[in-house]
């Protein structure tokens, strides 16, 4: 029996693909982020400065040597000295000053107790201190001890009112061996001496303007001293002068003056000087007279000035934003207005009988010359203005550089010229109120450089 054979007709189908809507959105963001970051990285990056305004003070530091009429008082016997008034006090002709004791005198504080420092006298002490400490360098260590005596002069002028009682007391009671003295003439008492004081304002020489080697000797109370020892002196008038070395370049710039304007940095107190200089033994010395303040400084030998020489406001941009850029130099009287608006602008020689009006920024206006400055990328080359009105052209051809920045206001960069008022090592101050300037709170270019009229800036 013949097998029977069973064929089967299978059919294959070939499976249909279907899309991933997965991987086509990924993919989308995938080449949105590829030119993304390729846009970023070929386009031209430009940081952004806000403009306010500032001032830049131009100054000087010097230490100047302090001249002033002093008197030498001497002591007229020997003895343990002890002061009635403080360091610095004015005094009147017949104002008891010390006392000499053959021995030396026992003071008791007030009710015996420790007596507080007034709010006034804690801010002296922290003012001396603080000054000390911003301008102290190993080439002045002797100020350390400038410290020491100043600070030591307020704590003993505290104790100066109940002295002076207790020596009032003492001189009452006749004690023996005790001997007031009183100053001769009025001014402003000091306690130390320097060998200065004698000193004009001529004799001084520029190797006595170092505080290298200088030592001033200060009495102290209750200290033994001798016959004809200096026991303090007196400063007569408020009539001062402090000599200054001067640069050449300072000494340039101040030939022709006869005041200059100055603080004083230990309390920043400014005043007027009157100003002189000469040269002497081969260097430049500068001569600043006062006629007031003596006495806030009458403690000092040595005092640190500064000449301000230059105090300009305006507007503050940093000098990387200033770049140049040419103009065409055009007579003012060439403007026009024309076309279908109030639009400013001048008249193309063409040729033809009628000229073309074409509109123009000005970038800057020159009114001692009449003439204004218009931007050469706007006109073809060799163009011809004509005059309206006028049968009288001008080719442009004359180009002038301003310096100015570009502001950045609507997007993109527009030129705005500067004027420079002054300059530090990283500012410019330039004047505000321009028509064609700055004004305050605009948005420049950081590096003028990088950037053209007309950039768009993201």
């Amino acid at each position: 029996m013949a097998g029977n054979t069973q064929s089967s007709n299978i059919k294959v189908y070939q499976k249909k693909k279907h899309l991933n809507i997965g991987i086509i959105i990924f993919g989308v963001i995938f080449i949105y982020l590829v030119v993304t970051v390729l846009m970023y990285l070929t386009e031209k990056h430009i940081s952004v400065y806000e403009v306010r305004e500032g001032s830049i003070l131009k100054d000087n530091s010097y230490t100047g040597l302090a001249i002033r009429n002093e008197t030498v008082i001497r002591s007229e016997d020997n003895g343990y000295v002890n002061y009635f008034v403080s360091a610095g006090s004015k005094v009147g002709a017949k104002t008891q000053i010390y006392s000499l004791s053959d021995h030396k005198l026992q003071f008791e504080s007030k009710s015996g107790k420790s007596q507080k420092l007034t709010s006034v006298e804690q801010n002296n002490i922290r003012q001396k201190t603080q000054t000390f400490c911003e301008n102290y360098s190993d080439e002045s260590f002797g100020d350390v001890y400038t410290l020491k005596s100043n600070i030591s002069s307020v704590l003993d002028g505290k104790s100066n009112q109940n002295r002076q009682t207790q020596l009032a007391a003492l001189t009452d009671t006749d004690t023996d061996g005790l001997h007031v003295f009183s100053a001769d003439s009025d001014g402003i008492i000091c306690y130390y001496v320097d060998g200065f004081e004698k000193t004009t304002a001529d004799d001084v020489t520029p190797d006595m303007l170092s505080k290298e080697g200088y030592r001033k000797k200060e009495q102290k109370n209750n200290t033994r001293i001798k016959s004809g020892t200096p026991v303090y002196k007196l400063i007569k008038d408020d009539d001062w002068t402090l000599v200054i070395p001067l640069t050449k370049e300072c000494a340039k710039e101040l030939k022709d003056s006869s005041s200059v304007h100055v603080r004083f940095p230990k309390d920043n107190e400014t005043m007027t000087a009157a100003f002189s200089m000469k040269k002497v033994k081969g260097s430049y010395l500068g001569y600043l007279a006062f006629d007031s303040s003596m006495v806030r400084y009458a403690q000092d030998r040595f005092v640190d000035v500064e000449l301000i020489l230059e105090d300009q406001s305006g507007l503050k941009i940093p000098k990387s934003a200033i770049t140049k850029k040419d103009f065409y130099v055009i007579p003012e009287d060439y403007l026009t207005q024309g076309g279908n608006s109030n639009s400013t602008g001048v008249l193309i020689d063409t040729g033809k009988e009628n000229a073309e009006f074409q509109a123009v920024d000005i970038y800057y206006r020159d009114t001692q010359t009449g003439s204004v400055y218009v931007d050469p990328d706007d006109f073809e080359k060799n163009t011809t203005l004509k005059k309206a009105g006028s049968s009288d052209t001008y080719q442009l051809s004359e180009t002038k550089q301003l310096k100015g920045v570009y502001n950045i206001n609507r997007g993109y960069a527009v030129f705005r010229q500067v004027q420079i008022l002054c300059e530090s090592d990283d500012y410019y101050i330039v004047q505000s109120g321009n028509d064609y300037g700055l004004s305050n709170y605009d948005h420049i270019a950081l590096t003028g450089k990088d950037v053209h009229e007309g950039d768009v800036i993201s």
